[in-house]
């Protein structure tokens, strides 16, 4: 309950009300010790949660091109005294300030409709590719292509199959999809060679 408080005061935005966090991270398996990336983290309602099943062993990387976003977060982590995450401002269409083949899952949720995926998406996989681990996924979270009475426009949304097929063709496999009614995660890892 205290993260719908907090969530109520935020300047930046944030799906993670829009279904339930618990069944997101019971499909991402993440576990202690882990390193997860949020590209573009909003809010940072997801980060907090999975900084908190990584625990002190693991590491958070949190990414928002909205440098108010990363200013706001950065104050919130500060005062909660959270120390396994670490926040900066980048744009998921450049490339990301993070190792390569250090992340175990990186996470993109309700952001890709927001830019021109036609135009990046080759970017953005290849950048993907490079951080993951070999075991690592990508999850990615979008709004359901269907007509709703809020979120973005229907023809701003992207569809499972159109976010496979792009995944597919730069290299990756889908592991796994969950319907969230409102929204969908659909996970990939690098595909073997």
């Amino acid at each position: 309950m205290e993260n719908k408080d907090n969530c109520k005061h935020k300047k930046a935005p944030t799906s993670y009300h829009m279904q339930n966090p618990d069944i997101i991270f019971k499909e991402l398996g993440l576990k202690q010790g882990d390193v997860f990336l949020d590209i573009g983290c909003g809010a940072g309602d997801y980060v907090i949660h999975a900084s908190k099943i990584v625990g002190n062993s693991g590491k958070v990387y949190a990414l928002d091109r909205q440098e108010d976003s990363i200013s706001i977060f950065k104050e919130k982590i500060r005062e909660l005294g959270i120390i396994n995450i670490e926040s900066n401002t980048s744009d998921i269409t450049k490339k990301l300030p993070i190792k390569d083949k250090s992340i175990d899952i990186c996470f993109i949720a309700t952001v890709l409709h927001g830019l021109d995926f036609e135009k990046h998406k080759e970017h953005i996989f290849k950048e993907i590719k490079r951080i993951l681990k070999p075991s690592g996924r990508l999850a990615i979270i979008e709004c359901s292509k269907k007509d709703l009475s809020y979120g973005p426009p229907e023809q701003m949304r992207l569809d499972a199959e159109q976010i496979e097929e792009s995944a597919v063709k730069f290299g990756f496999r889908k592991v796994g999809f969950t319907d969230l009614g409102f929204n969908y995660l659909i996970q990939f890892q690098i595909k073997i060679e």
